[in-house]
């Protein structure tokens, strides 16, 4: 496992790293296979992001003959999670309920899936404030117009 792992990647990056999640070890000819499918990307372009992601600690590499296995560093929802976190930590307090609310809308959901939103819902609703104070830097955001939390 990498000392320091940069676990902020790109959308390029992204799509290497659900191969190597899906696969759990895996060579760089079977991502280049699966990316050449889905995004047409040449080898060598594959190859720069793999490298990217090692360089990056996200990957690990282990030789297996004259080929390389690479496997995560990084566990796929701790990733998930800390980009989400990241989107929320660039917005205003005020609208996370109303981005969140745009996230659930564009999602394609189950019947489970809406269940547990439900409990998480009804968990949440306990701990609910009335208003939720702005810490933005003033000229960040528009609440002092009062739009701020209703613009979609």
């Amino acid at each position: 496992m990498a000392e320091h792992v940069e676990k902020k990647i790109t959308d390029s990056e992204w799509e290497v790293m659900r191969v190597v999640w899906a696969q759990k070890h895996v060579t760089s000819k079977e991502i280049i296979e699966v990316l050449e499918k889905k995004m047409s990307w040449k080898p060598a372009t594959t190859k720069t992001f793999i490298g990217r992601l090692v360089k990056k600690g996200m990957l690990s590499t282990e030789a297996e003959g004259k080929k390389f296995i690479y496997s995560a560093n990084v566990v796929e929802g701790d990733v998930i999670r800390e980009t989400l976190h990241d989107l929320l930590d660039h917005i205003c307090d005020r609208d996370v309920g109303n981005t969140i609310g745009t996230m659930i809308t564009q999602a394609t959901l189950s019947v489970q899936d809406i269940e547990n939103l439900k409990k998480i819902l009804e968990m949440k609703e306990s701990e609910a404030v009335e208003d939720i104070p702005c810490t933005c830097t003033p000229g960040q955001c528009r609440c002092q117009d009062h739009s701020c939390g209703s613009r979609h």
